[in-house]
């Protein structure tokens, strides 16, 4: 039984050690090269006596931080990506979370890292270059529950939270994605999700178990979607999982009606909702490639449900978010006291292995969101639950409501305010929206993006034949381009820190 993800890597290099691994902008590496080095970095960490601990690496996106992970991964301790793009403050208050013992960067950032990280530092070229010690015997010292790697999320008290995801909860996502996808070493995988973003977890460990390439897509391609398109077809990409943000910008510039990803296969997504109207223009424009819309916090192993859409919707209908992934239960309960009923609302709340362990040295946080299960009194059984309403349609898939703390009371009604989302995003009248409540002024308030203002008449026309007159939003703002957060994502918290400023 497979019990570390550093076994995968081991496999695959065995049927594929030239093969190209990871390539970055500035170069690549084969998998024999990421092995290579992951035993040196290994028997450097471990030589410094540092076990079960979290190792922090402070490197822009590349191979240089793939073969950090593998090379941590494979002494027995789990790495923690750091955003060298975020505050230092904000790095400095990961690592005295962490209490970390060591940090890895490379040579450019290590002036840099050193006035605020007051721990040991390894720089990775110096890895690279050294070579392994025949003679050093590496402990094989990790199982399955052990963790794999901590990401951060931000905190509501301002310290970011970091979650730890075991390696049975990776290998249980990775073999349910392998079996369900049949992803094999014929894909190229194009990147988009930063390395301290989940959704990456799902790139680099079908790299591993597979022997598909990982491209690591430059940021630039992303802020000009024509050369998105030029790259994929360079690259020859034929699997993507990326945020709905990215597809709806491409189809918003009505990209595909000129040039096509001529080697594009599979279309994964997370992240947030992905609205019919702008998946409908990629699957009439491609209509060959596979569409998986997945779902699932930080906190269960990046995803816990998953729909490959097979049937038509309209451009007004909200996507399924679908089944349980294998080997994870999902319940919808009721105040947390129940099941609920087909197509009664309820909390989603996840049980099984790809449950983190929890958030790092943070006990208080980790009982607040990880509980005994409600339905079970006879033996201790830890769920999660998500904060995320949903409910089961008459076809048995799972359907994503909003956010439990985006639901509002508005003159009385109770009113979820992705549902306006969704029934502003159906209209051909704006490219993208986020609606936010200003609790001061008791207004529901929609930014949208548009090349011009909206002509109200035609858009009170045409939304109020999808929702009533009581969501209606009684204040409108135009942008140019939906803010986004680091992750790719709307940045939701921007906007409410904007009317409720």
């Amino acid at each position: 039984m497979q019990k570390n993800v550093i076994e995968y890597l081991d496999k695959t290099v065995t049927t594929y050690p030239g093969k190209i691994a990871v390539k970055d902008a500035s170069g690549e590496i084969s998998f024999a090269e990421l092995q290579r080095v992951s035993f040196i970095l290994a028997e450097k960490i471990q030589l410094m006596g540092i076990h079960a601990s979290p190792i922090g690496v402070y490197i822009p996106k590349g191979c240089q931080m793939i073969e950090s992970f593998a090379g941590i991964n494979r002494s027995g301790n789990f790495y923690v990506p750091l955003d060298t793009k975020s505050p230092e403050t904000r790095v400095h208050s990961i690592i005295e979370v962490l209490e970390a013992k060591l940090v890895i960067t490379n040579r450019e950032l290590h002036n840099k890292l050193s006035t605020f990280c007051d721990c040991e530092i390894i720089v990775i070229e110096d890895i690279i270059e050294s070579t392994f010690n025949e003679n050093f015997k590496l402990k094989d010292i990790q199982i399955d529950t052990d963790p794999v790697y901590s990401i951060f999320t931000s905190g509501s008290t301002g310290t970011p939270k970091g979650v730890v995801i075991s390696h049975r909860g990776v290998i249980d996502y990775i073999d349910w994605a392998i079996e369900t996808f049949k992803i094999d070493s014929t894909s190229v995988i194009g990147n988009q999700a930063p390395f301290y973003f989940d959704n990456s977890t799902l790139d680099i460990y079908l790299m591993y178990a597979t022997g598909a390439t990982l491209k690591i897509i430059p940021e630039t391609c992303f802020a000009f979607p024509s050369k998105l398109i030029d790259y994929l077809n360079e690259e020859k990409i034929s699997f993507v999982f990326w945020v709905p943000f990215v597809l709806v910008n491409v189809a918003n510039l009505n990209i595909l009606e000129s040039k096509k990803p001529l080697y594009l296969k599979d279309v994964f997504f997370a992240g947030e909702v992905m609205p019919n109207k702008h998946l409908n223009y990629w699957r009439k424009h491609l209509p060959t490639c596979r569409y998986a819309n997945l779902y699932g916090p930080t906190e269960i192993t990046v995803d816990c449900t998953y729909y490959e859409v097979n049937r038509e919707f309209s451009d007004t209908e909200p996507l399924p978010i679908g089944y349980p992934c294998k080997n994870s239960d999902v319940l919808i309960l009721v105040e947390r006291k129940r099941l609920a009923k087909q197509g009664e609302q309820g909390e989603l709340c996840v049980r099984g292995t790809s449950l983190a362990l929890g958030y790092y040295n943070n006990p208080e946080k980790t009982k607040e969101a990880f509980i005994q299960n409600p339905l079970n009194k006879h033996y201790p059984e830890t769920i999660y639950c998500t904060g995320d309403m949903v409910y089961e349609n008459e076809l048995g898939e799972i359907m994503y409501v909003g956010r439990i703390d985006s639901q509002i009371k508005h003159n009385g009604y109770r009113i979820e305010l992705g549902e306006i989302e969704t029934a502003v995003l159906g209209t051909n009248l704006v490219k993208n929206c986020c609606v936010v409540y200003n609790f001061s002024n008791k207004n529901i308030v929609l930014f949208y993006q548009s090349d011009e203002e909206l002509n109200m008449a035609e858009f009170r026309k045409s939304i109020l034949t999808k929702i009533p007159k009581y969501m209606m939003p009684s204040e409108y703002h135009r942008v140019d381009n939906m803010k986004t957060n680091n992750n790719g994502k709307i940045d939701r918290l921007y906007y409410k820190k904007q009317i409720n400023s």
